[in-house]
C-alpha cells in the first residue's frame, strides 16, 4: 500500500485535515463568491485550498489575495470539462499550479466559456419552446460568471418546475432529456495539453466512474503528461480510496483530492471534508516547481464540429 494511505481514523473523522484541493466559486458554479469561499475554508480550520473553477480563472485574483489576509494558501487551478469518446460520459482534468495569465492559455479558456454560454442559451430556447418562462437573462444573473447547466437548473427550480437541482437535470438537462445540448467535446488529452501549457499539474478528477479507466483512459493521458489522479475525493469510501492509489503509485502519478465543494446542498462533502495527506501537498508544489522551470508547450484548440459551433 502506498504510504499516502490514511488512516482509518483520519479518513472517517478528518482529524487535523488543513487541505482541500477541490473547490469552486462563483467564477464558474459555486455559490460563494471568492472571498468568502477563503473565508469559509479559514473558519474550518484550512490552511491550502485550491481554486479550480470550471473553464475559468477568474477568480484567483480574489481569492489570492482573500488569502494572503487570512493565512490560506491559495493554489491557482482549473477545472477542464471534457468528454470521453462515442456516449461514455465526461472525464474532468484539474490544473494546479497554473501561470494562469499567459494571453494564450486565457484565449483558450473565453473559447471555451462562450461555448458553455451558447450551449446555456440553447438550453433556455428549447425551455422556452416547450412552454417554460424561463429566461436567459434570469440565468446569466444567477451565473454571475462562467455559465454551466447548474445555473439553467437553478432558474427552473425559482420558477417551481424543479424541486433541486438534481431533479431539474432529471427532468430537463441530462442527455436524452427536452432541454439537453450536447456542448464542445474537448478530449481529455487536451485538457492536459491545455493544462501543460500554462505550465500546470494536470490531475484526473473523481476518476473512479470513468469507463475504461484502466484500460485505455488512464494510458492515454499519462502520454499526454497527466501527473495526478484525484483519489481523495469527496465520496469515496476507503476501499475506493485505496484502489485508486495503488493505480496511482502504479504510474507514478500524484495522488489529490478534496471536497470538490460549490456550496451547500449541492455536493455531499462539506468543505475541508476528505483528509488529504500533507504529502500529496509536497509532492504536487514540487511538480508545480519542476514544471515552472521546462519551456511552455504551445497549444492549438480543436476545431468543434458543426452542431457545436
Amino acid at each position: 500500500m502506498p504510504s499516502d494511505t490514511p488512516t482509518t481514523a483520519q479518513s472517517d473523522q478528518l482529524v487535523h485535515n488543513t487541505i482541500d484541493l477541490h473547490t469552486h466559486s462563483t467564477a464558474s458554479d459555486g455559490l460563494y463568491p471568492p472571498e468568502e469561499l477563503v473565508r469559509l475554508a479559514h473558519d474550518a480550520g484550512l490552511t491550502t485550498i485550491a481554486l479550480v473553477d470550471h473553464d475559468t480563472t477568474d477568480g484567483l485574483d480574489a481569492a489570492s489575495a482573500a488569502g494572503e489576509r487570512l493565512g490560506v494558501t491559495v493554489i491557482p487551478g482549473i477545472e477542464v470539462n471534457t468528454d470521453l469518446p462515442g456516449k461514455q460520459g465526461e472525464a474532468h482534468v484539474l490544473g494546479y499550479y497554473l501561470e494562469y495569465e499567459r494571453p494564450a492559455f486565457q484565449a483558450v479558456l473565453r473559447t471555451l466559456r462562450a461555448a458553455r454560454a451558447r450551449r446555456g442559451e440553447r438550453m433556455v430556447e428549447r425551455l422556452r419552446a416547450q412552454g417554460l418562462d424561463v429566461t436567459w437573462e434570469r440565468v446569466r444573473a444567477l451565473a454571475q460568471g462562467a455559465v454551466g447547466r447548474p445555473h439553467v437548473a437553478r432558474a427552473l427550480i425559482e420558477k417551481g418546475y424543479a424541486s433541486d437541482v438534481s431533479d431539474a437535470f432529471a427532468r430537463y438537462l441530462a442527455p436524452g432529456k427536452p432541454a439537453y445540448i450536447p456542448r464542445y467535446k474537448l478530449a481529455p488529452a487536451d485538457a492536459v495539453r491545455l493544462i501543460k501549457s500554462a505550465r500546470g499539474v494536470p490531475v484526473l478528477a473523481h476518476p473512479a466512474g470513468i469507463a475504461e479507466l484502466r484500460e485505455r483512459v488512464l494510458p492515454e493521458l499519462v502520454m499526454a503528461g497527466l501527473q495526478g489522479l484525484e483519489c481523495y475525493y469527496g465520496p469515496y469510501d476507503t476501499e475506493t480510496v485505496a484502489g485508486l492509489l495503488r493505480l496511482a503509485d502504479g504510474y507514478g502519478l500524484i495522488p489529490t483530492g478534496g471536497s470538490d465543494y460549490h456550496g451547500p446542498n449541492m455536493h455531499p462533502t462539506p468543505l475541508g471534508g476528505r483528509y488529504v495527506p500533507e504529502s500529496s501537498l509536497d509532492r504536487l508544489r514540487r511538480t508545480g516547481e519542476f514544471n515552472h522551470k521546462l519551456p511552455a508547450p504551445e497549444f492549438t484548440l480543436p476545431q468543434p464540429p458543426a452542431e457545436q459551433a
